[in-house]
């Protein structure tokens, strides 16, 4: 099995939005890390992977099957298989952290109480606090424990540390890691990371997909933005003496021009060196490239 995740040309209307051709993979022993702003799409496509609403048009597989939502005992057995955290903690806010093991237990044929237990307890979580007095860094471990309980191939993760604080982030990246580097599972494993954190994905992501208002704006590997894209700062003459020079590829520039100074991302920001060694070129960031890829002229 190559990929543990495979969307091809998802399409869904609602209303006026069009979620309009968009494709992703999560390869086994990857994390694949999902960005946009809000709206863009992020959402809907989750959804449709996990059969909540259905595709008008796409093909979408898991674990190396194709799943039709309309085709509920296929999606079911592919599903047991599935790990989820919302953004928001969906257990009953009455409950207590050790009767969410009763919902695992119905869910997931898998399911390991004795697990869920060692999990809660590794993560800090007591036992008997109710759901509602739970900070949302430990709404999130609950989930995590949850859903790694069934020991999942993939785990599909939505704003998993929006408004957390830098520790709790951390807390969960090191448990995601974890994850993917267990010796007997790792390398079968796959996670689809959705998140406005992209400094996050830049520490844990080996692939990243944007789209922006339904549409897929660039999937490439991480390493091609942080190890070798770069941003640029230069005057406007110099920016057109650089797209002129022939190094770099026509159509592989994006320039997004300033009051003061045109920012220009070039894909190596070493051949910039080594062609212009007057011009100072920094690592781009996750962000950074997002911003140019949707807002830079193509140049």
């Amino acid at each position: 099995m190559d990929d543990v995740l495979k969307v091809e040309g998802l399409v869904k209307r609602y209303g006026e939005f069009v979620l309009d051709g968009v494709s992703l993979r999560v390869p086994a022993g990857c994390v694949t890390g999902f960005i946009g702003g809000n709206g863009a799409g992020k959402t809907t496509t989750i959804k449709s992977v996990l059969g909540i609403v259905m595709p008008d048009a796409g093909k979408i597989e898991l674990l190396g099957k194709p799943v039709d939502a309309r085709r509920d005992a296929e999606l079911a057995r592919a599903k047991a298989r599935i790990g989820v955290v919302f953004d928001t903690c969906p257990f009953f806010w009455e409950a207590r952290v050790a009767d969410v093991a009763k919902i695992g237990a119905f869910a997931f044929p898998a399911w390991d109480a004795l697990k869920f237990a060692q999990l809660t307890r590794d993560f800090g979580l007591d036992a008997k606090k109710q759901v509602r007095k739970l900070s949302r860094g430990m709404g999130m471990k609950l989930q995590l424990a949850f859903a790694l309980a069934h020991d999942p191939d993939l785990l599909i993760l939505d704003e998993v540390t929006a408004g957390l604080d830098p520790i709790a982030r951390g807390e969960v990246l090191d448990i995601l890691r974890a994850f993917m580097c267990d010796e007997a599972a790792g390398a079968r494993r796959g996670i689809l990371m959705s998140s406005h954190i992209t400094s996050d994905l830049e520490r844990i992501a080996d692939y990243v997909v944007c789209i922006d208002a339904g549409r897929e704006v660039f999937s490439c590997e991480t390493a091609d933005i942080t190890d070798a894209a770069g941003i640029a700062q230069v005057r406007a003459a110099d920016c057109e003496r650089i797209v002129e020079s022939g190094v770099f590829e026509r159509g592989s520039l994006r320039a997004l021009r300033g009051d003061y100074a045109t920012t220009l991302l070039v894909p190596d920001r070493a051949e910039l060196k080594r062609a212009f060694p007057d011009v100072a070129c920094e690592r781009a960031s996750i962000d950074d490239y997002m911003m140019l890829m949707l807002k830079g002229e193509v140049r």
